[in-house]
């Protein structure tokens, strides 16, 4: 019991009074000491018990309730939901018999809890980004006028941030007044903005193979028919595309040219202009999912710089290098097309996020920024290089040295299944990105993306040897 007392102490350290109250009744309900339906403490009573006031319980017990974790009846008390979930130790743990395609990565990453490993997610540690810009943007915004916390975006979005997205673009050649430009919740739901304007059921859409493994889940969410074309370290092989393009007629090209995911690959011009041709002769529309643009140290060979957005949707986003919590993210295109996206994005979502759009503002509009991604993009660097080395140590070789970014494609040894390695590994607490969810014709069996900022801890390395050798 005093050990149990200490250790309770412990956790509760560092806790407000209220936040204090609140854990110690989701921890009574957890263990089923509260049941479903049962009352509450007294607020006297629990406020002597923990030697609080009873204004501290008060507000404990409110939030709760907005939690819905609890009930008010006035003149009774307050009492535990009736809606509680069933406990089972079978939800405790990693469920690792759910098949490996484009959802498991994001289920196993997103639902990780802070002491697991994330080799195979998609974005950077937290103690990467720039978590002091972030909370002097959120003090500035705490003191902005009352409209910008509480009032609807405009439909195109805060155009103050659509001027400096308009100038950061054209630092990569690509010309859009901030009327071409407009903002989304993220750079996903910029894809699906723009799937639900150009797309009909059945419609065909051409990816890189592989590529992001959410886009075959967003394309088959708008029943699109998904047609591949194999990448290779200048982009897509062209002599496939040409024939891809011709027999299949596809509306759309959905791809990275900057940094590709999951390669690290980089578009080049001589291929950037032969895409271009194509799309042209083939009635063709392309997506440039451009979200890691500031990973770079010179920009690459953008494909809506050479078309000057006539075929090509340029789209963008900041959760990468700002926060993934502020979600915002762009599309920049042909006038008459955003006139368009902006009546879809009214229909489906009304207003934008408007203070997140000014939080964004704030953040890259106050010097640091620029700052924060030299020493980023420094720091990916060492990295990318003590990464490489410690997977060749095993064995799992770089499909090829990116020149910026997070991610290295490697291939495993020969006969190792990628899908059965992520398995064993999340035994371990440890969540990799085996290759064949990347890849719509399933031919990366042996491939695995890692993300190199979250593949440091001597775990995974520890990990990954040991199930090598099985």
């Amino acid at each position: 019991m005093v050990r149990k007392a200490v250790r309770m102490n412990e956790e509760m350290a560092g806790r407000t009074r209220v936040e204090t109250v609140m854990a110690t009744i989701r921890q009574r309900i957890a263990g089923r000491s509260l049941t479903p339906g049962a009352r509450l403490p007294s607020v006297r009573g629990l406020a002597a018990s923990m030697k609080l006031s009873t204004s501290t319980v008060v507000d404990a017990y409110e939030r709760l309730v907005a939690e819905g974790a609890i009930l008010s009846r006035p003149g009774s008390g307050f009492y535990v939901a009736n809606q509680a979930a069933p406990f089972a130790l079978a939800e405790v743990g990693p469920k690792l018999d759910r098949a490996v395609d484009p959802f498991w990565i994001s289920r196993q990453s997103l639902e990780a809890d802070e002491t697991d490993l994330k080799p195979g997610c998609g974005w950077l540690p937290p103690s990467w980004l720039p978590g002091d810009s972030m909370r002097r943007a959120l003090r500035t915004l705490a003191r902005a006028e009352g409209a910008a916390l509480a009032d609807y975006s405009s439909p195109l979005g805060l155009p103050p941030l659509r001027q400096l997205i308009s100038r950061r673009m054209g630092e990569r050649g690509i010309e859009a007044s901030p009327d071409q430009i407009m903002l989304a919740d993220s750079g996903t739901q910029a894809i699906d903005l723009i799937c639900r304007f150009l797309l009909e059921p059945g419609d065909t859409v051409l990816v890189d193979d592989p590529c992001y493994f959410n886009f075959h889940a967003l394309l088959r969410a708008h029943r699109a028919k998904i047609v591949g074309v194999p990448y290779t370290p200048s982009g897509p092989d062209l002599e496939l595309f040409a024939h891809v393009v011709s027999e299949h007629r596809p509306r759309l090209y959905i791809t990275n040219s900057a940094i590709h995911n999951p390669t690290g690959a980089t578009l080049s011009p001589v291929t950037a202009h032969r895409v271009l041709k194509l799309a042209d002769q083939f009635d063709l529309t392309i997506v440039e999912d451009d979200i890691f643009a500031d990973f770079e140290y010179t920009p690459a060979p953008r494909l809506a710089a050479f078309d000057g957005l006539e075929r090509v949707i340029h789209i963008g986003s900041f959760s990468k290098t700002l926060s993934a919590s502020a979600r915002c993210g762009f599309i920049a295109a042909k006038p008459e097309w955003i006139d368009g996206l902006t009546d879809l994005k009214i229909a489906t979502s009304f207003g934008g996020g408007r203070i997140t759009a000014e939080l964004v503002l704030n953040a890259l509009s106050d010097g640091s920024y620029r700052k924060h991604m030299e020493t980023l993009r420094q720091r990916l660097a060492r990295t990318m290089g003590e990464v490489s080395t410690r997977l060749k140590g095993l064995g799992i070789t770089p499909w090829l040295e990116p020149q910026a970014g997070m991610f290295l494609w490697c291939r495993l040894p020969d006969g190792i299944d990628a899908a059965d390695v992520a398995r064993a590994a999340l035994e371990k607490r440890i969540v990799l990105a085996p290759g064949n969810a990347f890849s719509l014709s399933q031919s990366a069996t042996n491939f695995m993306r890692f993300n190199v900022s979250q593949t440091l801890d001597a775990r995974v390395f520890e990990v990954l040897a040991d199930v090598l050798r099985w």
